[in-house]
C-alpha cells in the first residue's frame, strides 16, 4: 500500500462521514452503535467498506422517505447488526482457524 493509497482511504471516509454527518440525530446515533459494534465484532467484509457505505446508502433513503431510523431496522439495533453479518466470517473465526490448522472450524 502506497502514500496515494493512504491519501485517497482518507478522502473516501472523509467523504463517508461528511455523509453520515448529513443524515438526522437519530440516524447518526444507530450508526455510530452500529460501526463500533461492528468493530469490535470485526467482520472480515468490513476492511472493503461495503457493509458501512451500504448502511449509509439505506438510511440515506429512508431519511428521504420521511421514516424513522427504527421504523427501517426494528426496535433491536443488536439483532438487526447481527442478521446483516450473520454469513460473514470475523477475525475471531480466522485466529480460530489458524490456531486449529482447519478451515471452517471456528466455533465448533
Amino acid at each position: 500500500m502506497g502514500i496515494q493509497d493512504i491519501i485517497e482511504g482518507k478522502k473516501q471516509w472523509r467523504a463517508h462521514l461528511a455523509r453520515v454527518k448529513a443524515l438526522p440525530p437519530d440516524y447518526q446515533i444507530v450508526y455510530k452503535e452500529l460501526q463500533r459494534y461492528f468493530f469490535k465484532v470485526g467482520p472480515v467484509e468490513l476492511t472493503d467498506g461495503s457493509l458501512l457505505t451500504g448502511i449509509v446508502d439505506f438510511f440515506e433513503e429512508g431519511a428521504a422517505a420521511g421514516k424513522g431510523v427504527l421504523e427501517l431496522i426494528g426496535n433491536d439495533v443488536a439483532a438487526f447488526a447481527d442478521d446483516l453479518i450473520k454469513d460473514s466470517r470475523t477475525y475471531a473465526d480466522l485466529y480460530q482457524e489458524s490456531i486449529s490448522g482447519k478451515p471452517g472450524t471456528a466455533g465448533e
